[in-house]
C-alpha cells in the first residue's frame, strides 16, 4: 500500500532529521527503501538519477520525486514540506538568534567554536584522504601547487579547479596498458 501524505510527509521529515551535516542520499536511501519499504533499491536509484538531473539541489527532487511517486501533486508537496520545514525553521530560528545576540561576546565565542569545530573535521577528513595518496608523488606535488596558489598568491577556489582539475584528469585519465 502505498504511504499516505502523512506517512510521506513524516518520512521525508526523518530523512532531514537524520542528516544534518550532509550524507542526505545515504540517510534517504535508508529510511525510503531500508526502513519504510516504499521503494526498491532500482527504483530508488532510478529516482536518484532522476532527480539528479534537475536543476536545485539533489535531495529536494528526490522528494518531490518520491512524494509523486506515490501521491502525485499532493504528495510532492507533503513530502518536499517534510524535507524543508525543519531545516528552515532551525535556520530561521538561528538567523533570529544572531541578528539579536550578534553583538554579545558569548555569540562571538559560541561561533569561534563552531568555527574551530568546522575546520577541525575539514583537517581531519583531509588528512584521512591524504594517507591514501603518500605514495603518490603527482597528487602530492598537485596538492603542494593548490595549497600554495591558495594561500601564498591568493588564487581564487573556481580559477584553481579550473585549472588544477583538468590537468589532474588528463594525468590520471585511464591509459591503454
Amino acid at each position: 500500500m502505498p504511504p499516505t501524505h502523512w506517512q510521506l510527509f513524516w518520512g521525508m521529515q526523518q530523512v532531514a532529521l537524520s542528516s544534518f551535516g550532509g550524507g542526505l542520499s545515504a540517510w534517504s536511501e535508508r529510511i525510503v527503501v531500508e526502513d519504510k519499504a516504499w521503494m526498491t533499491k532500482q527504483e530508488f536509484i532510478t529516482g536518484l538519477t532522476v532527480a539528479r538531473l534537475f536543476p536545485g539541489p539533489n535531495q529536494i527532487n528526490m522528494a518531490i520525486y518520491i512524494g509523486s511517486h506515490f501521491r502525485g501533486l499532493g504528495g510532492a508537496l507533503a513530502a518536499l514540506a517534510g524535507i524543508l520545514l525543519l531545516p528552515f525553521s532551525v535556520l530561521m530560528g538561528l538567523g533570529l538568534a544572531y541578528y539579536y545576540l550578534h553583538t554579545s561576546m558569548a555569540m562571538d565565542r559560541l561561533l569561534a567554536g563552531v568555527i574551530t569545530a568546522s575546520a577541525g573535521m575539514a583537517l581531519s577528513m583531509g588528512f584521512k584522504i591524504a594517507a591514501a595518496y603518500l605514495h603518490d608523488r603527482v597528487a602530492l606535488l598537485l596538492a603542494a601547487i593548490s595549497f600554495v596558489a591558495m594561500t601564498v598568491f591568493h588564487v581564487r577556489l573556481v580559477p584553481l579547479v579550473l585549472v588544477a582539475g583538468p590537468l589532474a584528469m588528463a594525468w590520471y585519465w585511464p591509459r591503454k596498458p
